[in-house]
């Protein structure tokens, strides 16, 4: 006697969120005021090498300028088995925002002391890249200094 096969539930597993860079130094750097969630729009073999996760965020920023949001100065190598159609690897990209959250981001990155700096980088679990960006106020040395303090004590209160 044979079963029939059993159906599926409507919804199939689906993969976790896989982190594929994160930027510390701008929390130490950075007091981290707003984030906001973008997409990005990248070339073929910038995913792949993404999906490898050779991805770095030193001395990169986002900027809005014409109305868009990009992001400047990430650096994704470029893809090992790439041919003539491998991207460059320090280009802009562009960051897929809502009309107002771009206007947000742009009023706010206008104000004296703020900037844009890109938090981390993942794959949704739908497959798309994103890129969370912090509209960041930089810290002063002494604040750093509080800051490390801070972390140390809050630390030792957990090992306790």
């Amino acid at each position: 006697m044979s079963k029939a096969p059993a159906k599926a539930s409507g919804k199939s597993p689906s993969p976790e969120e896989r982190l594929v860079c994160d930027h510390k130094k701008a929390r130490f750097h950075y007091e981290v005021l707003e984030t906001y969630t973008a997409g990005l729009v990248l070339v073929g073999t910038e995913v792949k090498v993404m999906r490898e996760g050779k991805m770095t965020l030193d001395e990169s920023y986002a900027r809005v300028q014409e109305g868009e949001c990009w992001l400047i100065g990430a650096n994704i190598p470029e893809y090992s088995h790439g041919n003539l159609q491998n991207h460059e690897p320090k280009r802009k990209r562009k960051c897929l925002l809502h009309r107002r959250e771009i206007q947000k981001l742009q009023a706010k990155s206008q104000q004296q002391g703020l900037t844009l700096v890109p938090l981390k980088v993942w794959f949704s679990t739908k497959g798309f890249a994103k890129v969370t960006i912090g509209v960041c106020k930089g810290r002063k040395t002494h604040d750093k200094r509080q800051h490390l303090r801070d972390k140390d004590a809050r630390r030792e209160i957990r090992e306790r």
